[in-house]
């Protein structure tokens, strides 16, 4: 398996990371993408120990929307923060997080646009996929990547929630979609239905450690040696296995971020 979305460079897994990665291995996971934020320095240099302590770990750099305000009134500097980090971080595969978040709007909402934008043109010139996150920002979010021609290189919803209409949308654009422990929720009935119509190619699973900790596990701090529940609950929706569910997202992984 691998986790296609953690924070293993946050200062959650400071104290205990090679534990981490151990009990991740153990559970049969042999790679994961590592999201690291371009503006924290704190982030980017544990990122580097992570890459260490697995060497088969992959990075992904960019500003999530949370973090756009301070470029607001150059949106195009986060592009060139960004640029340095891929310059200068071994293992960066991917741009992201990045995308809009209009339920905490931690940033002004055209400022959040503006460096999506910069940060998808970041990624059109270097040819790497985009890791999206959209939260009440649909509409917006589909706008900028046609705007900014991201289908050109592809990528990823992580986190997916949407209903099956969004889910198609996404397919229908090019991108693929990320299913987390919120799959293995009862009441998560739509995410449910998502889970079952995706294409096995064009779906991948992740954690988002050190968030959304799956069954049976809610409310602690979720690690990458958790995805087993994610891959479990999304074989039982479609009447498969695990291991199929396994090394299909694997499959598609390796062809997104290793190609």
């Amino acid at each position: 398996m691998i986790d296609s979305h953690c924070h293993l460079a946050g200062e959650e897994f400071a104290s205990d990371l090679p534990g981490v990665v151990e009990r991740a291995r153990a559970a049969g996971l042999t790679a994961a993408l590592v999201i690291v934020g371009a503006q924290d320095e704190g982030e980017c240099a544990r990122a580097e120990t992570v890459t260490t302590i697995w060497p088969d770990a992959r990075l992904a750099i960019g500003i999530h929307p949370h973090a756009a305000g301070p470029f607001a009134a150059d949106p195009a500097g986060a592009g060139r923060l960004v640029e340095e980090r891929l310059d200068t971080c071994a293992g960066a595969r991917a741009l992201g997080e990045i995308g809009l978040d209009y339920h905490y709007d931690f940033a002004p909402r055209d400022a959040q646009q503006a460096v999506f934008l910069a940060q998808i043109g970041v990624a059109r010139r270097r040819g790497l996929p985009v890791v999206i996150h959209t939260r009440e920002a649909d509409a917006d979010t589909f706008r900028l990547l046609d705007e900014g021609r991201a289908g050109e290189r592809g990528g990823v919803f992580h986190c997916f929630t949407g209903d099956r209409a969004m889910a198609r949308r996404a397919l229908d654009a090019g991108f693929h979609l990320s299913l987390s422990g919120i799959v293995t929720f009862p009441r998560a009935t739509e995410l449910h239905e998502v889970a079952r119509m995706v294409p096995l190619d064009r779906l991948l699973i992740e954690t988002d450690s050190p968030f959304l900790a799956p069954v049976p596990h809610r409310g602690t701090r979720n690690e990458p040696a958790r995805l087993v529940h994610v891959a479990e609950a999304i074989a039982a929706l479609r009447a498969t296995t695990p291991q199929a569910v396994a090394d299909a997202t694997c499959e598609t992984f390796t062809r997104l971020f290793c190609p």
